[in-house]
């Protein structure tokens, strides 16, 4: 069972990564825990080190399972919403009962809701090669209110994709970088990822 998704979704065709993700839904969580997952608490306490109310709503795009928000929850966070293109990720987060609105959302980034009305954003390994493309990092950052934090991370694939860090350098010419570390991501793979918080300009 161990890499059983892992070891596909750097390679998978971008228009397959929804299905590919509906597939793994019921095996993610078990697969990235064994893995030793570490990106979702290090992001959560990163953006607790930083932000002033942790009962203002957060947004956790691309939720998946919830393995975001439980690690955000842990360190005090309590309103919690969430969105992802897979349905079958956000039937197990649903499971956890730490929300208080999930959507759907789709390809085309097209929101439910307004990025605007929330302080705080976190993407937890979801804008990233395997994930959400580069152009989504600027994209989320246009669309939040000036001041709000917004926490993300890039693995260490993503660290390595030029496209990628040109958007965190078009992004971080108005925002300003909050907090900025290396550190695990999934040690079971031997890879890790940068955390980033940033201050919306």
């Amino acid at each position: 069972m161990a890499d059983k998704f892992l070891d596909k979704v750097y390679d998978t065709d971008p228009d397959r990564l929804t299905d590919l993700y509906d597939d793994w839904a019921g095996d993610y969580d078990g697969e990235l825990i064994d893995n030793g997952y570490a990106t979702p608490g290090r992001l959560a306490r990163a953006l607790a080190s930083v932000a002033e109310d942790k009962g203002a709503p957060l947004l956790d795009f691309g939720c998946g399972t919830g393995l975001g928000g439980a690690a955000l929850a842990a360190v005090g966070f309590r309103t919690l919403d969430g969105c992802d293109v897979s349905e079958g990720m956000l039937q197990e987060a649903r499971m956890k009962g730490i929300y208080r609105n999930l959507w759907q959302t789709d390809e085309s980034g097209r929101l439910p809701f307004n990025l605007s009305d929330y302080p705080l954003v976190a993407a937890i390994g979801v804008i990233s090669t395997g994930a959400a493309p580069a152009e989504m990092l600027p994209y989320i950052a246009r669309l939040m209110s000036p001041g709000a934090l917004l926490a993300f991370s890039y693995n260490d694939h993503t660290l390595e994709d030029a496209a990628y860090m040109d958007a965190l350098d078009s992004v971080t010419e108005t925002a300003s970088i909050l907090f900025d570390a290396m550190g695990d991501h999934i040690p079971g793979l031997g890879s890790k990822s940068r955390v980033y918080v940033l201050e919306i300009g």
